[in-house]
């Protein structure tokens, strides 16, 4: 790849790169492809290169001088499980697979930056690249640290991005505080006695309690939770009885859903009522009911000082007001299992208008390629101030 003073992020290059993975999408961890080419340009730059984290991830690491100080920086590599209905002339070549949610534009952005600073190495310390698998709730970010990724490599703070339509591609959201919720998941079975649909009073019904129940869920956070505290309470699936029998009250209704929350005490407050709840509904039908609650990914909340660092160079890095008053999003990112161990910051680069209403994880969605150099110019930036 050939750079120069008018292209240093090699953009001509990485836009190519960003739409031939768009056209190559893979899932979580099976991002095999995608992080060979990740480790090839990062071992064509001269940065070293840590393989097989969490799988598929990859991690850069690039010393320069003497400085004592580390970070990190992460991106996501994987695509959804959902076919692609927009006409692009990149579009993807796997069935029901595509980047969705823009991480191939994630990946190309840290990628520019990573090669611009192995150039330019206007800094003091270590910087390590972490190329994140599986961030789309498959758990890639935990399988990393389980893998040892702060151990092998100790860092003083951790530094995420994600595009975000709405937002100019010169423009950066940088608020401290909370940035995206908890992600749990949550299921529950009403195990009732079945029987025929012309005798109900012969069985126990678990489908008119699993009705009651959800229509009763959403009083959680109606009338439980704090109402100051954004909360979440979706269910998302039921299973029971059978179509082709439609004489028969089945024995087990299986339903299941999502929890969203921002604090600690909240989460814990959901998993008591949703089970709570599911319990008395089934003892007012004088059934039984089983419960579980699956938590996936912990909230994401800006740390302060790490704030103050990325809020610093978003504003060099776009030449423009930094927005400081984004809402938090209840979507969740697994970015949480650097952050709630290190100091962390997690910020939106915008994508430019959501075109046709195609908003992440829409079949129509495109990462603008126009904000590649505003995302490697924050990475760039970033480090250049906070490793002197």
């Amino acid at each position: 790849m050939t750079h120069g003073d008018n292209d240093p992020f090699e953009l001509e290059a990485m836009v190519a790169l960003r739409r031939d993975l768009h056209a190559h999408p893979e899932l979580g961890f099976e991002e095999v492809r995608t992080s060979g080419i990740v480790a090839e340009q990062l071992e064509a730059a001269g940065i070293e290169v840590h393989r097989g984290l969490g799988k598929t991830g990859v991690v850069g690491t690039l010393r320069v001088g003497d400085g004592s100080r580390a970070i990190a920086l992460r991106a996501d590599m994987d695509a959804l499980a959902m076919p692609e209905l927009g006409d692009v002339a990149y579009k993807s070549g796997t069935a029901n697979t595509m980047h969705a949610c823009g991480h191939d534009g994630h990946t190309v952005m840290l990628l520019a930056a990573a090669r611009h600073l192995a150039r330019t190495r206007q800094f003091s310390g270590t910087v390590h690249f972490i190329f994140q698998p599986a961030e789309e709730g498959r758990g890639g970010a935990k399988a990393m640290i389980e893998d040892g990724f702060l151990e092998r490599f100790p860092i003083d703070a951790v530094y995420g991005l994600h595009n975000m339509p709405g937002l100019a591609v010169d423009e950066m959201a940088v608020v401290a505080g909370p940035q995206l919720a908890s992600s749990d998941s949550w299921e529950v079975t009403f195990h009732g006695v079945g029987t025929h649909g012309a005798k109900p009073h012969l069985g126990r019904d678990a489908m008119t309690a699993a009705a009651h129940f959800l229509t009763a869920i959403h009083t959680i956070v109606a009338r439980v939770i704090d109402p100051l505290q954004p909360t979440v309470v979706s269910a998302c699936a039921i299973t029971g009885g059978d179509f082709r029998a439609l004489n028969v009250i089945p024995d087990d209704v299986r339903i299941g859903g999502t929890a969203r929350a921002y604090s600690a005490h909240v989460r814990d407050q959901l998993e008591a009522e949703i089970g709570k709840l599911a319990a008395g509904v089934a003892g007012m039908f004088g059934i039984r009911a089983s419960y579980s609650f699956t938590r996936r990914i912990a909230p994401v909340i800006n740390e302060a000082k790490a704030t103050e660092a990325a809020l610093a160079a978003a504003s060099v890095a776009t030449g423009r007001p930094v927005v400081t008053d984004f809402p938090p999003s209840t979507a969740g990112d697994d970015f949480a299992e650097f952050g709630n161990r290190v100091p962390g910051c997690y910020v939106w680069l915008g994508n430019g208008p959501a075109v046709d209403g195609a908003l992440h994880h829409n079949s129509r969605y495109d990462f603008n390629d126009a904000a590649i150099e505003t995302g490697a110019r924050y990475w760039t930036t970033l480090v250049e101030q906070q490793l002197r």
